[in-house]
């Protein structure tokens, strides 16, 4: 029974939470909605977790439990809830306007424009987090994320708010370049952050043909990996295209590693990480030997 769940728990709880989410947006308070799915979402994959996890040893408590949520407030709350999604969909109108006839494709049925604007942000995205593994300037910001030693729901919005800035007003400007109405970004925005919280989920997911389509749990704790050749791969945010594309996917028959991390000490406290970046320290000058995860 266990195993046949697992096999249907991700593409269901994803389907639930757009579910929700599309009803909500017709009652007029979409904003509500939007928090009703996406907690909803972490409150189940909180039980899940406990009833059914992929890795036992990651519940174990690792002391981050404030950090995590303090850097998912910062960047994940008010650096893209409250700045950049709504910039960029205030936005749209105009830049419509100033284009005069967008060629973006209005009269296609919105669920084929959102998948369109997803594909458009994934090549942002793809290289905003390819370039904050590959650039050590970018790898300061990035490896707050990186320094995890379990993945769980908690940690899915563990960024700096530098990195959180950086990587999706590059993935959400070119959407906006190309046209797509405010509609489209603001669901882009809600699967992104459904997708986020599946992949970190400590739940024993299993998606076969799914992962050469979408970022899932398997494929990313492979991304959290130690070892370079495994840790610098699989970079999309949602969709695994470009990693297929620029040849990044990887897939094992192995179990992902469960020790997980990144080689750099790591300050244990919210206020100190924020700092950490900003500070003359390795691995600031080791790019061949920044060891990111």
């Amino acid at each position: 029974m266990r195993r046949a769940l697992s096999y249907i728990l991700w593409p269901a709880l994803l389907s639930a939470a757009i579910t929700v989410n599309a009803l909500g947006m017709t009652t007029g308070m979409p904003l509500l909605w939007l928090n009703v799915s996406y907690f909803g979402l972490a409150l189940v994959l909180f039980v899940l977790e406990r009833l059914m996890p992929h890795e036992p040893a990651w519940l174990a408590d690792d002391g981050q439990l404030i950090p995590d949520i303090g850097h998912t407030l910062l960047s994940k709350s008010a650096v893209q809830v409250l700045i950049i999604v709504p910039a960029l969909t205030g936005l749209s109108g105009h830049v419509d306007a100033l284009q005069g006839s967008s060629w973006w494709p209005h009269a296609w049925p919105l669920p084929v424009q959102i998948l369109l604007g997803l594909l458009i942000a994934e090549f942002g995205f793809y290289w905003a987090h390819r370039w904050g593994h590959e650039w050590p300037v970018m790898w300061r910001y990035h490896a707050i994320h990186h320094s995890v030693t379990r993945l769980w729901f908690v940690n899915t919005g563990r960024f700096h708010f530098v990195n959180t800035l950086l990587s999706t007003t590059f993935g959400l400007v070119l959407v906006l370049l190309a046209g797509a109405p405010s509609e489209v970004i603001i669901w882009g925005s809600a699967i992104t952050a459904y997708v986020g919280l599946l992949t970190h989920a400590n739940v024993e997911m299993r998606t076969g043909v799914l992962d050469y389509v979408f970022n899932t749990p398997g494929l990313h704790r492979w991304h959290h990996s130690k070892v370079l050749d495994e840790g610098n791969r699989n970079y999309g945010e949602n969709l695994m295209i470009f990693d297929l594309m620029f040849r990044t996917f990887y897939k094992s028959p192995r179990r992902p590693p469960v020790d997980i991390g990144i080689q750099q000490p790591m300050p244990a406290t919210l206020m100190a990480q924020i700092a950490w970046p900003f500070r003359r320290h390795p691995p600031f000058d080791v790019p061949e030997e920044r060891l990111a995860a």
